[in-house]
């Protein structure tokens, strides 16, 4: 008969292990599927998770750890991260806790153990791990940047919440092919030849460290991504959001937390909020370009003209007009009329000049910037203009 028979029998058997000296409660962990290197066979190229816990499921994760410490895995656990190969015993050693469970995981219950029980299945062929995240520190491993990368794009955290220090390093640069497998360029060339002469050149659609967001994410029900190259991996896509083709893109650890019109550039560690629109073109600067490492959020109901650029954090209820720049030393002039009506729709910040640097003005709300036509002075007003998306579209 099997040790547990019952929840009770598993609550106090996960209670048990919480008290032993190799249990450690993780901020998040996942079972992955490792690709690795042809060339390097031990080389990690790319991680696919499939069911990514964020302080959650700890008992769960209790058990992973006592049937690895069973299999004598050597359980390092001071570190900010720890990932365990899976093996046949160690897998087997699991599933001998949740046997009594085994029936009821269908559907979106018991999705750990749905996905152990795939994974079982699938080892003679793949390769598979245990990744725990202990800590939000500087990552480790190609392993623990996937994850976090994960937690990004399926919302479990918030943008620019989570340390992604040292991702650019990890990574390896491959090319992806169509279906979203990493190569080595390394083999690439060495196979040449071959591969050409053989008419079985891979269809490659990318190189780069990061993958593209749809090679590993499902989007919500709402979210259209119209050109899979658009978003990378790491991007957060709240529902209702749309990704339109052209001059589009969403980096990794930047995105919108509501519906959004994407025709331009949201830069990494930039957060756009609901209502806004990003237009042809648009460009958001990111911290590596222009705004002195400074994370530029874009607020609610707030207009990017096509082809703009825009340098500072912007509250809601803002435009800038098409073509011009709004970056951080650009001079904005306003005039007597607008400092008061826009005195009562930010009562925090004190007007009291013609001429302002536009970093003064960040995360202002109700600004609409200006280009004089005939000067080419800046200009900043109250906005009048209702920024509403069509529903449509969203």
């Amino acid at each position: 008969m099997n040790m547990i028979e019952n929840m009770d029998k598993f609550n106090e058997f996960v209670s048990d292990i919480k008290t032993k000296n190799f249990y450690k409660e993780p901020l998040a962990w996942a079972f992955g599927r490792l690709n690795k290197g042809i060339m390097e066979p031990d080389k990690i190229l790319s991680v696919d998770y499939a069911v990514v816990n964020f302080k959650e499921n700890f008992s769960s994760a209790a058990v992973i750890l006592w049937a690895l410490n069973e299999c004598g895995v050597n359980l390092d656990l001071t570190k900010s991260e720890f990932v365990a190969t899976l093996d046949k015993k160690v897998v087997s050693k699991i599933l001998e806790i949740f046997e009594f469970l085994k029936d009821e995981a269908k559907g979106q219950k018991h999705r750990n153990l749905q996905n152990l029980l795939t994974i079982k299945e699938l080892l003679d062929e793949n390769n598979f791990c245990v990744t725990f995240l202990f800590s939000d520190d500087r990552s480790q491993s190609v392993e623990s940047v996937y994850l976090k990368l994960y937690l990004l794009s399926l919302q479990k955290v918030a943008i620019r919440s989570i340390n992604l220090d040292g991702a650019f390093g990890l990574l390896p640069n491959v090319a992806w092919n169509e279906f979203g497998q990493p190569i080595e360029l390394s083999w690439l060339r060495e196979n040449e030849i071959l591969l050409k002469m053989s008419g079985k050149y891979p269809n490659i659609i990318s190189v780069d460290k990061f993958p593209r967001f749809l090679q590993h994410i499902i989007p919500q029900d709402s979210v259209r991504i119209l050109d899979s190259s658009k978003v990378r991996m790491g991007a957060q896509l709240a529902n209702g959001t749309t990704i339109m083709p052209g001059a589009s893109y969403v980096n990794f650890n930047s995105g919108t937390t509501g519906k959004v019109m994407v025709e331009g550039r949201i830069s990494s560690s930039v957060i756009v909020g609901d209502g806004s629109d990003i237009g042809g073109g648009a460009s958001i600067l990111g911290v590596l370009s222009g705004t002195n490492g400074n994370p530029i959020s874009i607020g609610k109901r707030t207009l990017l003209g096509a082809n703009s650029v825009t340098g500072i954090p912007l509250g809601d209820d803002c435009i800038v007009d098409g073509g011009i720049a709004i970056l951080e030393g650009t001079k904005i002039f306003i005039d007597e009329k607008n400092r008061v009506l826009l005195q009562k729709s930010n009562p925090d910040f004190k007007f009291d000049r013609e001429i302002y640097k536009a970093k003064d003005l960040s995360f202002l709300n109700g600004l609409h910037f200006r280009q004089d036509s005939q000067t080419g002075q800046i200009t900043a007003s109250l906005s009048i203009r209702a920024i509403k998306l069509n529903e449509n579209l969203h």
